[in-house]
Order: C-alpha cells, then sequence, then structure tokens
C-alpha cells in the first residue's frame, strides 16, 4: 500500500469513527428528551395530587429501569449521555471565539453542560449496576457534610448562587432564543415549532434549577442540611407556594415540551 492510499484509508477511518460518535451524541439528546418527558411527567402528577414517584432525573431513571428492556435503555442511556459529554468537552477544547471573554465564558458554559451530561450519565450506571441514587438525599448529605467543615457555609452559598445563576440563564436563553445558534432549524411550521419548544421548555428548566439553588441558599442561611435537595425538591417546593398546584403543572408541561424540543435537537444540532 502507498503512503498515498494508507493516508486516505485512514482519513475514512477517522471519518467512520466520527460519525459513528456524532450518532451516539445524537442519541443523547433522544436520552435527554425521554427523561425530560419523565420529569416533566411525574411534576404533573404531583401537582394533581396522584405522584408519588421522585421528579427528577434518578426518578425517570427508576421509571425506564421497570420498563421492558429496561436495562438495555439504561445502557443506551449511560453510552448516550457520556458521548454528548465527551463532545461537549470535544466543543469547549476547539472553540475559537476571537473575543478572549466570549471564548472562556463559552468553554465554561460548555465543561458546566459536559459535567451535567456526565453526572447523569453515572446515575444511570449506578441504576444498571444495581445500586440506588437519590440526588435530593445526595445533596442533604452533601450539605450536612459541607456545614461541618469551617468554611462550609460559604461554599454552600457559593454552589446555590451558582446553580440559581444557572437557572437565569436557561431561562435567558429561552428568552432570547439563544439555543437556535446551536440548530439547524428547517423553515416553515417545524422551524416555528422547534423555537416555541425550546422558548418554552427553557424557561420552564430554569425556574426548577433556580429553585433548585434557591433551596441550596436556604439551607445555608438557616444551617439546615434538611432544607437542601435536588430538582424533586424544587419542584415539590413550588407545589407549597400560593397556586403553587398551578405553578408545578405549568413547570412540568414545560419540561415535557423541553423532552421533545430534545428530541428535535437530536435531529436538527450542529454536531
Amino acid at each position: 500500500m502507498t503512503s498515498a492510499s494508507a493516508s486516505a484509508s485512514a482519513a475514512a477511518d477517522k471519518a467512520q469513527d466520527s460519525t459513528a460518535f456524532r450518532a451516539a451524541a445524537r442519541i443523547g439528546y433522544v436520552v435527554l428528551g425521554l427523561l425530560h418527558l419523565l420529569i416533566g411527567v411525574i411534576a404533573i402528577s404531583i401537582a394533581t395530587g396522584s405522584g408519588g414517584d421522585t421528579a427528577d432525573q434518578s426518578g425517570a431513571l427508576g421509571q425506564v429501569a421497570k420498563a421492558p428492556a429496561g436495562m438495555l435503555l439504561l445502557w443506551v442511556i449511560v453510552i448516550g449521555l457520556a458521548a454528548l459529554a465527551v463532545w461537549q468537552i470535544a466543543e469547549a477544547v476547539a472553540e475559537r471565539d476571537p473575543d478572549t471573554k466570549k471564548r472562556w465564558a463559552h468553554r465554561a458554559k460548555d465543561v458546566g453542560t459536559a459535567v451535567a451530561y456526565a453526572a447523569i450519565a453515572l446515575t444511570a450506571f449506578t441504576v444498571v449496576s444495581g445500586g440506588s441514587s437519590d440526588s435530593g438525599e445526595q445533596s442533604r448529605t452533601m450539605s450536612a457534610q459541607l456545614m461541618a467543615t469551617p468554611a462550609g457555609v460559604v461554599v454552600l452559598v457559593v454552589i446555590g448562587l451558582a446553580v440559581a445563576a444557572i437557572g437565569v440563564a436557561f431561562i435567558i436563553r429561552g428568552i432570547t432564543k439563544a439555543f437556535m445558534k446551536n440548530i439547524s432549524s428547517p423553515g416553515g411550521t417545524a422551524g416555528r415549532g422547534i423555537r416555541t419548544f425550546g422558548m418554552v421548555g427553557y424557561i420552564a428548566k430554569g425556574i426548577a434549577i433556580g429553585v433548585a439553588g434557591i433551596l441550596f441558599l436556604v439551607a445555608a442561611f438557616a444551617h439546615d442540611p434538611n432544607a437542601a435537595g435536588g430538582l424533586d425538591a424544587a419542584l415539590r417546593s413550588l407545589a407549597g407556594l400560593p397556586f403553587g398546584q398551578i405553578v408545578l403543572w405549568l413547570v412540568g408541561a414545560g419540561l415535557v415540551v423541553y423532552g421533545l424540543f430534545c428530541f428535535a435537537r437530536a435531529r436538527y444540532a450542529r454536531m
């Protein structure tokens, strides 16, 4: 084999690997859509007074595990989300925005997103391996451990502010439709539908994440680790507000819409 043909063969193999990896990452978006659909449905069931499941990733994964071929689906979730996490890291490394501040801001966002995907993949792996994973309990345990350290309350406040900021970022991203820059949107009704689903979904998810951040702050200032919690605690806390059942229903419906947006993103995301 000549050097030219060897190079061509290597390039072809690399292209095939890249295509396979992109396909795995797109499956990751489908997985995200499924999880958000389940979380949204659980949240709506809580709002209507008929929900007993945990309205977060662990609860959604538990529902998947109970389904026919549930263990196989969990492995698909692990692989898809792991691929998405690696893809986001690659995006961070490849970021070339000429503005230094924007470049590092984009990198921070990509790395943060990768960590979130990896965390859900790890939770799915824990479930498929026979373990149990309760994000709310993990949050309370972490809060208690932090409060036992000299600077723990300060760290907890920083975590709460960071989580709340992520929630605000989701809301802003939804209002401004900034998510569309990463999507090769089709025209016509389909494109308008994707934009609408993205707006509603991002705002709903931002509200849920923002409330979770507030719970960390409440735990810090009240010196009560039991006040902290994950997404499930945040959604349930909405139910305790005036007109909370309606608010929780709307947020749950918004999370369902975000799930549908993720399905569209799997098809049209720029990768």
